[in-house]
């Protein structure tokens, strides 16, 4: 609820409720006593744990005198437990190194299997888990009465982790029976993960399906296919539904993206959603004030057809005719730029080398008030280092220094870093690409995919683009040292791309992760300590004479101080006082 009525619902509470404070003063005095007794009892415990903190010096104090005078009363069976120790044999010693050896071992190879899987460490999981809530359950308690939070502080911050979060359509993603379907039959590999196609399916049903859907039994069918996870149900449900009306366009788009097994098969189907779609959309249009909602559909399924029939023809080389599709589009729907066309114009452009009209859309979309992509911000580095690639030497530029255009290429290669750090490792081929998701996750490792899946080709065309990004691009992290708290010319990297990705990308692929972590402190605690057991139990069974000797100095080294904090007391203490004491 907006502020504003939240303001007015309260005050026009408050004024209800004053005419009726009389009547309910009796009650408020009669049951005071047992709703006043949660305050109290809040009250007194925050006043336990100011007394307790202002004593907390004095109480460590008087814990380690009494701990003093438990060891120097029971110092006599502390010399038993030194007896017992020299008695012991190497074997001992041996059984006890070997055997605390292995369980560390053990710990170690178990701490490392659970970091490489859920990106942390299981004992500092399970502390934070359990004993954080148990050291701070007091100061986790409810609010005093009469102070309360109002909903509107908490928005924002869930608004920033949900943006950063969010996921978005791939625009260029691929059709699934004539490319992912394909990938399958020849590698026995499924390059699509559930997550990411039941996000299509709620696509679909958004872009493709309205409340009157129910009137007419074609798109009642089709209503059904959509929520259809088995791909041959949907494909015959699709032709069913052709049966009951020859002109149902929603069919002919799923029969395109899922059965045709060529780029040819799905442009003549998409073709025939076309002309299906224009009859239903200029119906729809005529009846538009009592069929807004289904006005509404037909303009998605056409914005959708037509998109898809120009990147059809981009797949078969008619490249200027799907670049002159994707301009009539964005001409045609001026305020659906959400959907990211001009990142296909781009792609297309950039096939016809015509990098003026890049330069032109970019000025366009490359604004501080649009959400960036990854396409954005590596064509605007791409059309800069173009301009001094081909001549750019990483040895002259150390002796003389980087020119202008070379430094702007240079600021260029680092903001697009900066925005999605997955990239350059596809683009340099250092890493393996593999068919882009219908998904993905802003500056995350899946947008890295699809934007080098299509893009890779482009950056090669240019001579000498990809050897300056390989010579400038790593100088990136340094101007960011730390990414997740902040960010140079971007907001902090969000630390959710990792979780999403691994929703996104399919498991036979090595999700990047940015920033590298760090091997918890368990795992280097654990791995200490194996191998120095393991070194013990080594030495002490190859040298038992000698480790006997190092052992008995270490703790004679280890109790030294205690023997003298000892000796010094009874050199202060009369004999016979602490019997006297007991």
């Amino acid at each position: 609820m907006p502020r504003g009525n939240m303001a007015n619902s309260s005050s026009g509470s408050n004024n209800g409720s004053s005419s009726s404070d009389s009547d309910s003063g009796a009650a408020a005095s009669s049951g005071g006593g047992v709703e006043s007794r949660p305050a109290v009892t809040v009250q007194l415990l925050q006043k336990l744990r100011g007394i307790c903190a202002r004593s907390a010096p004095w109480l460590w104090a008087l814990w380690l005198l009494v701990v003093l005078a438990l060891v120097y009363g029971l110092r006599e069976p502390l010399m038993l437990v030194t007896l017992f120790l020299n008695t012991l044999t190497p074997k001992f010693f041996v059984a006890l190194t070997g055997t605390s050896s292995l369980i560390s071992g053990l710990i170690l190879i178990f701490e490392w299997w659970y970091f490489r899987r859920y990106g942390t460490s299981f004992i500092e999981q399970m502390s934070v888990s359990h004993l954080r809530p148990l050291i701070g359950a007091a100061e986790s308690s409810s609010p005093t009465p009469g102070f309360a939070f109002s909903s509107g502080d908490t928005e924002p911050s869930s608004q920033n982790l949900s943006a950063e979060c969010k996921v978005w359509r791939n625009p260029l993603s691929l059709f699934r029976g004539a490319e992912y379907n394909r990938y399958t039959w020849v590698t026995g590999k499924q390059p699509l993960t559930y997550y990411d196609m039941n996000l299509s399916a709620q696509d679909h049903q958004t872009f493709f399906t309205c409340d009157t859907d129910c009137l007419r039994p074609s798109d009642a069918v089709m209503q059904k296919v959509w929520r259809e996870r088995s791909p041959p149900a949907r494909i015959k449900a699709a032709y069913h539904a052709l049966e009951l009306r020859n002109d149902c366009p929603t069919a002919y788009v799923l029969l395109a993206e899922e059965e045709a097994t060529t780029i040819s098969e799905a442009e003549k189907l998409l073709k025939q959603a076309l002309k299906a779609g224009e009859t239903a959309y200029k119906k729809s249009q005529q009846q538009r004030p009592q069929h807004e909602t289904q006005h509404r559909r037909d303009t998605d399924v056409m914005l959708y057809i037509k998109r898809r029939l120009a990147m059809c023809a981009r797949k078969l080389g008619r490249i200027r005719e799907a670049a002159k599709l994707m301009r009539d589009i964005m001409k045609e729907f001026p305020l659906l730029s959400m959907l990211n066309i001009h990142e296909n114009l781009l792609e297309a452009l950039l096939q016809l080398q015509a990098y003026a009209d890049v330069q032109a859309i970019l000025a366009k979309y490359d604004d501080i008030s649009l959400p960036k992509s990854a396409a954005i911000c590596y064509t605007a580095a791409l059309l800069k280092a173009r301009a001094v690639s081909d001549r750019f030497s990483p040895e002259t530029a150390s002796k003389r220094g980087l020119s202008t255009a070379e430094m702007n290429a240079v600021e260029a290669i680092h903001r697009a870093v900066e925005f999605n750090p997955h990239v350059p490792k596809y683009l340099l081929e250092m890493k393996s690409l593999i068919l882009p998701p219908e998904h993905i996750l802003k500056r995350g490792d899946s947008e890295a995919v699809a934007y080098v899946f299509f893009h890779l080709q482009h950056w090669k065309r240019v001579e000498g683009a990809l050897n300056l990004l390989y010579c400038t691009w790593e100088g990136t992290f340094r101007i960011i040292p730390y990414p997740l708290e902040k960010g140079h010319l971007f907001y902090p990297y969000p630390s959710c791309t990792e979780t999403a990705d691994r929703e996104l990308l399919p498991a036979f692929h090595e999700v990047s992760v940015y920033p590298k972590k760090e091997l918890p402190f368990f795992i280097h605690f654990t791995a200490g300590l194996c191998s120095f057991t393991a070194m013990l139990a080594l030495l002490t069974h190859q040298f038992p004479e000698l480790m006997g000797v190092v052992v008995k100095a270490f703790f004679g080294t280890l109790f030294a101080p205690f023997g003298f904090v000892v000796e010094k007391i009874e050199s202060f203490m009369s004999s016979g006082l602490w019997h006297q004491l007991t």
